[in-house]
């Protein structure tokens, strides 16, 4: 990265990090690309930001009539309480895992490389859902071009491995160097845990993902933990980990439950003055994001000119008015008053 930019390109840089939503990133990408300094220290990375520019419209646009960009869309815009991207070798179960989870009928055959496209499904856990992505496997065999526009929008992944399989040690540590050659860094910190940490040489267009490592089929082994641990100490990981079965549906009660809270997710009801809350469909929030986080997501306008909100919640006594900046916690009723 030159040094120096300007800090309206930094603040646009920090915007454009944090944005998941591929409509909020095309618009600070196109920022970026005025701001930034135009001498040849910078032409490699306006060269980045014009292909990823190219790449997002492409994707917003979808395909085009008359045989332009063909077959199903490989990004997807997030929904739901986080979006997270299953990812792991060759047969390592999960698109099994995805059916068994979504009830979606991605492709699990007996043979590798089943899964040809990215495909979505939502993960109910309580009242809200997570939405997963499930990919094609990751391996030298196999090149996927399209893997980091796929995984940008993600705030995690789940690193699925079957542990009853000889060589998994190897797999997992090709897929961890694949994924590092397409500048994406698979990390054992979730966001509860601190900032993601950033490369050395600040590369804006990195995807850094916080990674839960799952070992599917478990009830082929005789001591899952155990061989968690083997695996742990001989490929050098330090993922969190977590046994299950996509078969038998063991160990995955813990998974909804583990993303809430590594995530920070926080669920915010709404109502309308004279009428109880609607506990159909929370808002979902992160812990720390505020009242004007929740309005944001109703719709701008209302964020935009909102005035004061009404709370009830286990931190706020009944109706208690509050400002625009008022930090919510998990099970939050808000009313907004523009």
């Amino acid at each position: 990265m030159p040094t120096n930019v300007s800090p309206e390109f930094r603040k646009a840089q920090t915007e454009f990090r944090r944005a998941r939503d591929p409509e909020e990133r095309l618009p600070l990408l196109k920022e970026m690309l005025r701001l930034i300094p135009k001498h040849k220290g910078t032409e490699h990375l306006q060269s980045d930001i014009k292909s990823k520019i190219k790449d997002l419209t492409d994707d917003l646009q979808g395909p085009k009539k008359g045989g332009g960009r063909s077959g199903p869309p490989t990004s997807f815009r997030p929904e739901g309480a986080a979006q997270i991207a299953l990812v792991g070798p060759p047969n390592s179960g999960k698109s099994a895992l995805h059916a068994r989870l979504t009830g979606s009928h991605s492709t699990s055959q007996p043979y590798p490389f089943a899964t040809q496209y990215p495909h979505p499904g939502m993960f109910p856990h309580e009242d809200a859902a997570f939405q997963l992505i499930d990919l094609p496997s990751i391996s030298s065999q196999h090149p996927i071009p399209w893997i980091a526009n796929t995984l940008q929008p993600a705030e995690g992944c789940l690193l699925v491995v079957d542990l009853s399989q000889p060589g998994t040690v190897e797999r997992l540590m090709e897929v961890c160097e694949l994924l590092k050659a397409k500048r994406i860094f698979l990390n054992a910190r979730w966001p509860l845990e601190g900032e993601i940490p950033q490369s050395d040489d600040d590369d804006i267009f990195a995807t850094r993902l916080p990674a839960l490592l799952v070992a599917n089929k478990s009830d082929l082994l005789t001591d899952p933990e155990g061989e968690l641990e083997v695996l742990e100490e001989l490929s050098g990981v330090d993922f969190p980990t977590l046994a299950v079965s996509a078969t038998t549906g063991d160990g995955l009660e813990n998974l909804g439950a583990w993303l809430f809270d590594h995530l920070g997710v926080v669920r915010i009801y709404t109502k309308v003055p004279g009428k109880p809350p609607d506990r159909s469909k929370p808002f979902t929030i992160r812990r720390g994001d505020t009242v004007l986080d929740v309005a944001a997501q109703v719709h701008r306008d209302v964020a935009r000119d909102l005035r004061f909100a009404r709370v009830w919640g286990a931190e706020s006594f009944e109706g208690q008015q509050v400002g625009r900046d008022h930090t919510l916690v998990d099970g939050d009723v808000i009313e907004l008053h523009i």
